[in-house]
C-alpha cells in the first residue's frame, strides 16, 4: 500500500484551507455514505396489522407479514437496496431439534414470498442460523451441553435451501460453524440455486452488543450459556482473517464483520488483505447505545448516527446493516447531513 506525500511546511502548506467552506469539504470527502450502501434488518412477527415496539431498541419494531411488506416500500422508496428480516418465533414452535428452521411455510419464508411478490427489486439476505427456532437459545443445535458443529451444518443446509425455495436472494450464515460456507454452497448448487448469492459472517465476535436483538426475537430469554465456544474472542484480529480466507475459499461471494464500531480495524484489514465485498453490521447494542445518548440529549441524534456509519465506510465497508436505514436515508434524501455525501 503507497504512503501519503510528506506535506510542506507552514506556512506554504495550511491544511485549513480544503476545510473553509462546506462545497470543499464535500469535494475532498474520502468517504461517502449513500442510501445504496445501507441494508434493513427487520424484524417479523405471526399476525396481521401488527407493529410492536421493541423496548431495548427505540424506533424499531417487529412487523407482521403485512406491515413487513409495508415497511419495505418505504425503505425501497429512499434507495436501500436490500433487507435482512429475522423472525421472532412463538416460543411453541422452538425445539431443541429447530426443525421449523426448515419448515417451508415458517415464518422467514412467508415473509420472504410477500415481500418479493411486492417488491421483486429489492434484494432479500436471509440470516441462516438456529437461534430463533433453537429451545435452548443456540446457533447450533446442543447435545450435552455441546455445540454439534457437522449436525448443524446438515441442518443449516436444509434451510438454505427453503430459504432460496422461497425468494431469498442472499443466503447469509451467521452461526460460525466451520466448514457451513462450503457445504451451504453446494446444497444451494445441487438444488438449482446456483445463483444465489452467500454473505458469510465470517468475523462474528462473542460481543457484549447482541442483547437487544436477542430481545427481538425471543432468543436471550431462552439461551443456555454462552456462544464462546462458535463466536470469536473479542481479543483475537488475526484469526478473523483466517476466517475469512477460509470462508471465500469455500464459496463466500461476500464477508461481514459483526459487532462493527468495536471492529473497524478488523473491517480495514479484511478490505486490505482480500479486497472483496465487506459488509459491516452495526449491531443492536450499537444502536440503542446511540439511542439512549441522544434520547437523553448527551448526543446530537441525526450528527452521531451519521458520523457512526461514516466511520465504517472511512474503514472499508462496501454496506452497512442498520436498525437505522430509513432513518439514515432520510436525512441523506433531505440534506440534513450534507457533508456525508
Amino acid at each position: 500500500m503507497s504512503r501519503p506525500v510528506a506535506p510542506g511546511r507552514f506556512p506554504r502548506t495550511r491544511m485549513r484551507r480544503a476545510r473553509g467552506g462546506e462545497w470543499s469539504r464535500r469535494l475532498v470527502a474520502e468517504a461517502r455514505l449513500s442510501a445504496a450502501d445501507l441494508i434493513l434488518p427487520l424484524f417479523v412477527v405471526e399476525g396481521s396489522g401488527l407493529r410492536q415496539e421493541i423496548p431495548s431498541m427505540p424506533g424499531v419494531h417487529r412487523w407482521s407479514i403485512d406491515r413487513v411488506v409495508e415497511w419495505v416500500g418505504e425503505a425501497r422508496a429512499l434507495g436501500i437496496p436490500a433487507v435482512a428480516p429475522f423472525p421472532s418465533v412463538d416460543p411453541i414452535r422452538k425445539t431443541a431439534d429447530c426443525r421449523e428452521a426448515w419448515n417451508p411455510d415458517n415464518l422467514i419464508c412467508r415473509a420472504v414470498r410477500a415481500v418479493k411478490a411486492a417488491h421483486p427489486e429489492v434484494g432479500i439476505i436471509c440470516d441462516v442460523a438456529l437461534d430463533p427456532f433453537n429451545s435452548l437459545g443456540h446457533d447450533g443445535l446442543v447435545e450435552d451441553g455441546r455445540i454439534l458443529n457437522d449436525e448443524t451444518v446438515e441442518a443449516l443446509c436444509r434451510q438454505a435451501v427453503v430459504q432460496a425455495e422461497a425468494g431469498c436472494d442472499v443466503a447469509a450464515p451467521s452461526d460460525m460453524m466451520d466448514g457451513r460456507i462450503g457445504a451451504i454452497r453446494d446444497a444451494l448448487d445441487a438444488a438449482g440455486f446456483k445463483d444465489v448469492q452467500i454473505l458469510s459472517y465470517a468475523a462474528k465476535y462473542a460481543s457484549a452488543f447482541y442483547g437487544p436483538f436477542r430481545d427481538a426475537v425471543g432468543s436471550g430469554a431462552v439461551l443456555k450459556g454462552d456462544k464462546k465456544t462458535y463466536q470469536m474472542d473479542p481479543a483475537n484480529g488475526d484469526e478473523a482473517l483466517r476466517e475469512v480466507a477460509l470462508d471465500l475459499e469455500e464459496g463466500a461471494d461476500m464477508v461481514m464483520v459483526k459487532p462493527g464500531m468495536p471492529y473497524l480495524d478488523v473491517v480495514r484489514r479484511i478490505k486490505d488483505t482480500f479486497a472483496v465485498p465487506t459488509m459491516v453490521y452495526q449491531v443492536s447494542g450499537e444502536y440503542a447505545m446511540l439511542k439512549a445518548a441522544a434520547g437523553n440529549g448527551w448526543l446530537d441524534n441525526d450528527k452521531a448516527l451519521m458520523e457512526s456509519l461514516l466511520s465504517f465506510k472511512r474503514a472499508g465497508a462496501d454496506g452497512i446493516l442498520t436498525y437505522a436505514a430509513v432513518e439514515a436515508a432520510r436525512l441523506l434524501r433531505d440534506g440534513v447531513i450534507p457533508t456525508s455525501r
